[in-house]
């Protein structure tokens, strides 16, 4: 199996100057995940035991989905760990059994990538990819050997139209082109009018 970290060197170089961007970039979700950049510097997975509710690993590290929840917490005061916790609590079999649990884990099962994709569908909102991306729209993909990845789009896109996502792949957070290599699989715009 790929490890994340390793996909690093496999990421194109590609210039986010002025002219190659385009597009919004005010979207408060898309501000708060902005901010994490240079904060979060380290891919970390390591299962921790967190406070709850809004329970967090230190802010220096963290995965994919780390970026998402902080983000959204910082711009709507949401805590997808509660959110997540409480459906699963009540809609335990509506969830992927990849990880062989007999029940929810508050601790970690709001930081895998399906089980978000499980919630935000659940709560409707699901988008077609085919559709115009908009700001702050959570993109989710599989990566080299299967591996699941979220990322935020900034409503920007380079010169060669390719999308800017914010997301940490494996060197903390960053604002950077989506990864040539991975595969797009759904797209959600989770707001919290959207409840």
């Amino acid at each position: 199996m790929i490890h994340r970290r390793f996909l690093l060197s496999a990421l194109p170089a590609v210039a986010l100057g002025g002219a190659a961007r385009a597009g919004p970039g005010s979207h408060p979700l898309v501000t708060a995940a902005r901010r994490q950049v240079g904060v979060t510097v380290r891919y970390d997975p390591a299962y921790v035991r967190l406070a709850y509710p809004g329970g967090d690993v230190p802010q220096d590290r963290g995965v994919c989905t780390d970026v998402v929840i902080r983000a959204y917490r910082a711009a709507f005061l949401l805590d997808l760990q509660k959110l997540v916790h409480e459906d699963m609590a009540r809609h335990f079999a509506a969830y992927p059994k990849t990880w062989g649990l007999r029940g929810p884990d508050r601790n970690i099962d709001h930081r895998r990538v399906p089980n978000l994709e499980t919630f935000l569908t659940r709560r409707r909102a699901a988008a077609p990819l085919s559709a115009p991306w908009e700001a702050g729209d959570l993109i989710t993909q599989r990566l080299p050997g299967n591996l699941p990845h979220i990322a935020i789009f900034t409503g920007e896109r380079t010169a060669l139209g390719q999308a800017i996502v914010i997301h940490n792949i494996g060197g903390g957070t960053q604002v950077e082109a989506i990864p040539a290599f991975a595969r797009n699989v759904a797209r959600f715009h989770f707001m919290p009018n959207r409840g």
